[in-house]
């Protein structure tokens, strides 16, 4: 299965169980497995300003 390209969901899915430390190795192997990681960096960027944003706008609606 390396060969297919994963789904943007399975992307996100791994991004986020990678964000919070609770990736299984079975699926980090499969990560790895695929030729471009471009799609995981995009994803993972987007991840992280998002969860940035979402946690600014918290604080200051509990200010």
């Amino acid at each position: 299965m390396p060969d297919s390209k994963p789904s943007w969901f399975q992307i996100f899915k791994s991004v986020a169980a990678s964000a919070f430390g609770v990736q299984s190795d079975k699926n980090r192997q499969q990560d790895f497995a695929h030729h471009s990681a471009l799609p995981f960096l995009l994803v993972g960027v987007l991840f992280v300003v998002l969860f940035v944003v979402s946690l600014i706008l918290l604080v200051n609606s509990l200010v």
